[in-house]
């Protein structure tokens, strides 16, 4: 019985580092995708005549179908940063400041996570589920056959329509959740309407709108590459077709571009603070 044992260990031993070994291999391969895919579309950009219609089609779909979500996340989030601060602040009697931390907490890195978030959960999957489509049904070999540069004018729209949309969403998080942070502190908490508007006026800096703008401009290209990709690849990456293929790619296109997403937040916050 030991002896069995013994060699059934050196087996499992072997199994365990092959897995490991074929995961960082798909790891390092899809980084490569990634990265290839990103320049291939934006090299696209020096390309004459650009796709202007269709960008301002995609911005419509990923900027102004948002709108009612991205109002609703702002909302709330500006509440609820405005009374766990308020009831923070109260403790030391500083609560005059709640017009200060609540401003710097959004427009420094709640407006643009929030923002991306929410892009990525109705704009970007719903991306990625139109691409993985198009090549499940070989509409990209398709194109090739006319001649048609795939990511001229499929991809390259999609991706300078995010990095024109995403900031402008963030800015309307911005500018919404300090609305519901005034309406929880000066409205529901009694704050003074001169201390929440002239402590915000005096503390927020073009430093800190820089670094929300930064945030979002990166995140725009970093979820839509991540999306755009993942459906484009569905035929390398994914090992079934049909409507499985394309609910997996989506699942792993929303759960990969949220982590580089948080990845990239702070790597920016540790560069500009």
């Amino acid at each position: 019985m030991a002896n069995d044992q013994s060699l059934e260990s050196p087996g499992v031993v072997v199994g365990t580092v092959c897995a490991i070994g074929r995961s960082a291999i798909n790891a390092v391969q899809q980084a490569g995708r990634l990265a290839m895919f990103f320049v291939t579309t934006l090299s696209r950009l020096f390309y004459w005549p650009f796709p202007f219609a269709e960008v301002i089609k995609q911005i419509h779909f990923i900027g102004a179908k948002s709108m009612p979500v991205i109002i609703m996340a702002g909302l709330f989030t500006g509440m609820v940063v405005a009374l766990q601060f308020y009831d923070a602040l109260i403790r030391f009697g500083s609560v005059d400041l709640l017009g200060s931390v609540v401003a710097l907490a959004l427009i420094r890195e709640l407006g643009p996570v929030m923002a991306a978030l929410m892009i990525i959960a109705r704009a970007g999957s719903a991306t990625c589920s139109e691409i993985a489509i198009m090549r499940n049904e070989q509409q990209f070999d398709a194109l090739d056959c006319m001649a048609i540069d795939v990511y001229r004018y499929v991809m390259l729209p999609r991706l300078v329509a995010a990095i024109i949309a995403v900031p402008l969403l963030t800015a309307v998080v911005d500018v919404v959740g300090i609305g519901g942070g005034y309406i929880v502190g000066v409205l529901i908490q009694d704050v003074s309407y001169g201390a929440y508007i002239g402590g915000m006026v005096d503390t927020v800096q073009w430093n800190d709108v820089r670094m929300g703008l930064i945030k979002s401009v990166l995140f725009g290209a970093v979820i839509f590459c991540v999306v755009l990709a993942k459906g484009f690849y569905l035929h390398i990456e994914q090992p079934v077709s049909g409507a499985e293929g394309v609910g997996r790619a989506t699942t792993e296109a929303v759960v990969l571009s949220a982590i580089l997403m948080l990845f990239t937040d702070y790597v920016v916050s540790a560069f500009l603070l």
